[in-house]
């Protein structure tokens, strides 16, 4: 299944985009993408009532806005220099063990919601990344056990304001955080959709020019590796979303750096996962 949202901000509604890509609204099946959900097979309810109740479900408008395929969940754990290539634009030496930090929730906007340049920023950057959607309680999950604890999958596009992040002190959490800098979607695609979650074409474009073109086989540490890594040091919820990182292109790692500015638009993908776009506003302009 392909999981959406729909509506306005802060007021979703639960929806399916069907095999065709048509988009039903699913409010009477009556529960949200909650960590609830999650937590009491919600998915597999979900797909009993579709076979019996789909074809009286309304069908929604080209137009409807699509916001996280997912309500807001517990944690938005992501991490960092999880590609070599990129670890090297960076400035920064491979990780030994995977780098951790936090997104707050509270920067999750729907995949073509505008993307604000926040208040005194200088250097706010792209970053296409493959997340994972927690589907139960993962506490010491082994790395041979850890796609059993996945739920399935969504294209996050991680912006960071980098003089937050790296010139300013304490930790890079303020400079991920920033209101809309945690675009999720169009769809979370669960766990049967995707074959191979360590072998997925990404990519990202700015202004129509190719940013960021990888796969996910070039990760340092694999998807089980990342779910069972973090599993070992806080418990993983139903609905949690874990980013695994970014590739190489980011605006930081160019000769010179180029970041984000008024008017600017993103274009980005994860194989089997969707397109999304983003518009880039001032804070000065909104």
């Amino acid at each position: 299944m392909k999981l959406i949202r729909f509506g306005e901000l802060n007021n979703e509604k639960p929806g399916v985009q069907l095999a065709d890509t048509t988009k039903i609204d699913v409010s009477e099946f009556g529960e949200d993408y909650t960590e609830q959900f999650f937590e009491t097979d919600g998915l597999n309810r979900l797909e009993k009532w579709l076979n019996e109740n789909q074809s009286s479900c309304k069908v929604l408008p080209e137009n409807t806005r699509l916001g996280s395929p997912i309500a807001r969940p517990s944690k938005l754990v992501c991490v960092g220099l999880n590609y070599a290539k990129h670890a090297a634009e960076s400035g920064m030496d491979l990780p030994k063990e995977p780098v951790l930090f936090f997104k707050a929730t509270s920067s999750i906007v729907g995949p073509y919601d505008t993307v604000v340049i926040p208040k005194g920023s200088t250097k706010t950057d792209w970053e296409v990344e493959l997340a994972v959607v927690i589907g139960k309680k993962a506490s010491y999950v082994s790395e041979s056990e850890a796609l059993d604890y996945v739920a399935g999958y969504v294209l996050h596009n991680d912006v960071s304001e980098r003089a937050f992040q790296l010139e300013r002190e304490g930790q890079w959490v303020k400079g991920k955080s920033c209101d809309t800098f945690a675009p999720l979607g169009p769809f979370l695609a669960t766990k049967d959709e995707v074959k191979d979650p360590n072998n997925l074409h990404l990519w990202l474009k700015l202004n129509g020019k190719t940013m960021q073109d990888s796969t996910t086989s070039d990760l340092v540490f694999n998807i089980q590796e990342v779910v069972s890594y973090i599993s070992q040091f806080m418990t993983l919820l139903p609905g949690d979303v874990i980013s695994t990182g970014t590739p190489f292109g980011v605006g930081l790692g160019l000769k010179p750096p180029l970041y984000l500015k008024q008017g600017d638009v993103m274009e980005l993908g994860v194989e089997g996962l969707g397109i999304s776009k983003q518009e880039v506003v001032a804070y000065e302009n909104l």
